[in-house]
């Protein structure tokens, strides 16, 4: 690989598999299935299709928040797609998602299924099929969906940005690395002056906004992705360091965290969800093992 100083890009770009570092077996340029796979169905209504990354969680977070209300129609099944595995190129997996991204959600509780890709999107429709976390009044709604997509556009320049270059890729790049360095802490500002304002992002109420937010940013300052936390200073957004603490309180969303996830500590796993007692019993096929 030419040192970026020294590279030159050609009049018309090729693949080349051997530079795509951590996840090249998974980046190609190209969509549609690699192999046939047909999805596991549960019994719940609901049936996801995810991985415990911060995108997945959201949706995690979400379905516990509103089973906690008492939405029974939102009881789920969660099953793992190692994504490091391709399983999301399965041709079950990209019928309900053709970006073969999670997570993916089929809502089979109607006469028909209707299939919900995009994390943003189905925060969108379980909220307003549940009527739950997403504001009525036209003001307080209007600043929901602003920071629901102001993270939607944000997160890819602290992911694929920042995560990619610092921690990821094949070689350091400091012009990279400083790029989305910078951006990120101008986003954890902008975060740190609306929180400073007010206790959740679209106001007094805890939305989907915040459910969003979260996994990405609060998962960030309390030191969860990439190993950035020193490097980016993020103790001194105070105001984002309170909503994160405020938010990871919550049982709800310790129990959406546990789901889908892989990494870590095998007590915080729970591979798949089934039930409300796989957070009690986590038998030995729902949870990493010990050694």
């Amino acid at each position: 690989m030419a040192d970026s100083a020294e590279y030159v890009p050609p009049k018309v770009w090729t693949w080349n598999k051997a530079n795509g570092g951590r996840f090249a077996n998974i980046n190609r340029p190209i969509a549609g299935p690699t192999h046939d796979k047909d999805l596991p169905v549960g019994r719940h209504p609901l049936q996801l299709y995810s991985l415990g990354t911060p995108n997945g969680v959201k949706v995690t977070i979400m379905l516990e928040e509103l089973l906690a209300l008492g939405h029974k129609g939102a009881e789920y099944d969660a099953w793992l797609i190692r994504i490091g595995d391709g399983d999301q190129f399965g041709s079950g997996f990209v019928a309900i998602n053709p970006n073969s991204k999670i997570p993916a959600l089929l809502d089979r509780s109607g006469p028909k299924p209707i299939r919900v890709f995009e994390s943003g999107a189905i925060l969108t429709y379980l909220a307003e099929k549940f009527g739950a976390f997403l504001p009525t009044e036209p003001a307080a709604r209007a600043e929901c969906f602003s920071w629901l997509f102001w993270q939607m556009g944000s997160a890819p320049y602290l992911g694929g940005g920042f995560g990619h270059f610092y921690a990821y890729a094949p070689i350091k790049i400091e012009y990279a690395i400083d790029r989305f360095a910078m951006e990120v802490k101008r986003q954890l500002d902008v975060l740190n002056r609306r929180l400073a304002e007010s206790p959740y992002l679209a106001g007094n109420d805890y939305t989907i906004a915040d459910m969003a937010v979260f996994p990405w940013y609060g998962g960030l300052v309390k030191g969860w992705l990439y190993g950035g936390a020193e490097f980016l200073s993020v103790q001194e957004y105070e105001h984002v360091q309170r909503w994160a603490d405020k938010i990871l309180a919550r049982p709800t969303v310790q129990r959406g965290r546990m789901v889908n996830r892989v990494q870590g500590e095998p007590s915080s796993q729970l591979h798949e969800r089934h039930d409300a007692g796989d957070f009690e019993t986590k038998t030995q096929d729902k949870i990493a093992p010990a050694g």
